[in-house]
């Protein structure tokens, strides 16, 4: 095998060749055990050469997010888990597990500027002890397989 064909099967991060093929499956993110309790404090992640964030949220659904903030580019891997979402720790905007801004206390509530956010988020699904996470976004998502057990 010569380099240039090792590093074509090995390299799986964004904007490579088996990056693109292995994003078309679902991928084993972390252990349920791993996130706990509903509101615990967050987790990071790396999957496919991507920095991401897990975290329960109150009704203990799982969300993964990218690493980092919309506003600012903060970790958010040192925000606040609690009541319904991530809250980042630097200007406060707070995610939902499906990447919504669902609070940003520097904007007036009337302008409703925080509808206008979309943080990168990932589907996630829980099975037997594992958080199983597609790459495609929710629009194009094929659905988790029925597997027995």
């Amino acid at each position: 095998m010569t380099p240039g064909e090792h590093d074509l099967l090995s390299r799986t991060g964004p904007r490579t060749v088996m990056g693109a093929f292995l994003r078309r499956y679902w991928t084993a993110a972390l252990l349920s055990r791993e996130l706990p309790e509903p509101d615990g404090a967050p987790m990071k992640v790396r999957l496919l050469g991507e920095d991401l964030i897990a975290f329960r949220d109150t009704q203990g659904r799982v969300g993964l997010l990218d690493a980092h903030c919309s506003h600012r580019g903060a970790p958010l891997y040192f925000g606040r888990n609690a009541e319904g979402g991530l809250r980042c720790s630097f200007h406060g905007w707070k995610y939902d597990v499906d990447g919504n801004c669902i609070d940003m206390p520097n904007e007036l509530p009337q302008y409703r500027f925080n509808d206008k956010i979309k943080h990168t988020a990932y589907p996630c699904v829980e099975r037997n002890g594992v958080v199983w996470r597609t790459w495609a976004r929710a629009t194009r998502c094929r659905s988790y397989p029925s597997w027995n057990g």
